[in-house]
């Protein structure tokens, strides 16, 4: 696809939404796994529910090497996509797979590992630790998929194709979602069209979440190498696959800061939910289905960052800089608009979102006094996520490293601490650190690329 045609205000929008809705899609129905993942292990009771919590953050640790590395790689395939430099796009792409197996080893590596261990660091303990534990070594068994899945769906989005993506992870999440119900339960009685009917079940508990999970990362990481290798632009068939060093170090210099940004980031969410553990089992709970309750509202915001960091990636390519303005100015405006609507909805309806996944009132009552205090803020949070996706489609990732590491630290997990520790306060108030720190990230990011920082530091590729 020519990303670079559209070239009026009304064929702009139509271009963004032709690239946008498969990725939001995506996110949507990743984010509807994700709710059953939680909806599935809450009938198990809070301890499950908490144990999930508990290890949630250090899941979106893990991923996020993998995920920055396929920000670089996609980064590179876009740019040099919209110079017409087809060479170099077919050599990131041998590229990217090497560099996917490699961190994905890593990671699984480091996964399995730590898994005995880290759910007591973080303040679980009992039956939550096990859980965790369990979850975090299962799924670690298999992150080399994951990585590969991550890496190659970005690099597919680099050349403007982002329905393909989408309908691989849509499979995929079929794929979680019965084997949850196959993994999670144990063998049962079930009236299936009135009639009764016996269903298998592993009765695995919390570890059947975490092999559900596993297997469909397996099934997509195999689905998208195939994908890859049928693929007109990307296809390595013909390619040589030997190492390429110079482009090898182009895609990872872009990755490597998004990367060291996340996992320290990350390592920052891990902190802030050890500090969350200290408040006890319902507000553990409480906080943990709350944070997934709104990843509902803020995916439209990041099916749109990923649209838009390919289309700048292309402009810049292209060598437009007055188009590279407009289009980010209008992804800008219409990620607030959507997470408007979305955080509206959030603040009318925290009450039936909470009961999806919990039957436990006092966990629901915690959950809807901050979800009310996180939609309001979600219009800023989407312009947040956007102005990120404009730096890292240029390759400047070194500023929302700087400004993401500084605002995590010193706003969400210092202030948590403070509040926990010196002033004893609870759950609304760890809420208010984390608003905060995206309020204030989005108001830096806002002012950086208003002053056009995000271009001045954009990456020159060979």
């Amino acid at each position: 696809m020519d990303l670079n045609k559209a070239t009026s205000k009304k064929a702009m929008i139509a271009l963004i939404a032709t690239l946008a809705w498969p990725t939001i899609l995506e996110q949507f129905l990743q984010t509807i796994v994700v709710y059953a993942d939680t909806a599935m292990v809450g009938k198990l009771g809070k301890e499950a529910s908490a144990a999930v919590g508990l290890i949630t953050p250090v899941t979106w640790l893990t991923n996020a090497p993998a995920f920055a590395l396929g920000i670089g790689v996609m980064a590179f395939i876009a740019r040099k996509n919209g110079a017409k430099d087809f060479k170099d796009v077919k050599t990131a792409a041998v590229q990217g797979i090497y560099l996917a197996m490699m961190v994905g080893a890593v990671i699984s590596a480091f996964m399995m590992i730590t898994s005995p261990f880290l759910p007591y660091w973080m303040g679980g303990d009992g039956v939550v630790a096990e859980g965790a534990s369990a979850y975090l070594l299962i799924t670690g068994a298999g992150f080399i998929f994951r990585s590969l899945d991550m890496v190659i769906g970005c690099m597919i989005r680099g050349t403007g194709d982002t329905r393909t993506p989408m309908i691989v992870n849509l499979v995929m999440n079929v794929v979680n979602i019965v084997g949850n119900f196959i993994f999670i339960y144990p063998t049962r009685m079930m009236s299936i069209f009135g009639a009764s009917v016996k269903v298998y079940g592993s009765d695995m508990g919390v570890a059947g979440a975490a092999l559900g999970t596993t297997v469909s990362a397996v099934f997509g990481g195999i689905v998208m190498l195939i994908v890859l290798w049928k693929n007109g632009v990307l296809s390595p068939h013909k390619q040589s696959k030997r190492i390429n060093g110079n482009i090898m170090y182009q895609c990872v210099r872009v990755g490597l800061p998004l990367a060291l940004q996340r996992i320290i980031v990350f390592t920052g969410y891990v902190v802030f939910t050890s500090e969350v553990a200290e408040l006890g089992t319902v507000l553990l709970a409480a906080h943990s289905i709350a944070i997934t309750a709104e990843e509902m509202v803020y995916i439209p915001g990041f099916g749109m960052q990923e649209a838009g960091s390919a289309l700048i990636g292309n402009a810049m390519g292209y060598g437009d800089e007055k188009r590279m303005d407009r289009l980010s100015r209008m992804l800008i405006l219409i990620t607030v608009l959507i997470m408007t609507v979305t955080g509206s909805l959030l603040f009318a309806f925290p009450g039936q979102l909470m009961s999806i996944f919990t039957g436990d009132a006092e966990v629901i009552a915690n959950g809807i006094i901050v979800l009310r205090m996180v939609a309001v803020s979600e219009p800023i949070y989407g312009a947040l996520i956007m102005i990120e996706g404009i730096f890292n489609g240029v390759g400047n990732t070194k500023t929302t490293f700087r400004v993401g590491v500084c605002t995590m630290w010193i706003v969400r997990v210092f202030m948590a601490y403070i509040c926990i520790h010196v002033w004893h306060l609870g759950l609304i108030a760890v809420w208010t650190c984390m608003i905060a720190e995206n309020v204030t990230k989005a108001t830096i990011l806002g002012i950086l690329y208003l002053r056009g920082v995000w271009k001045k530091g954009a990456v020159k590729y060979s």
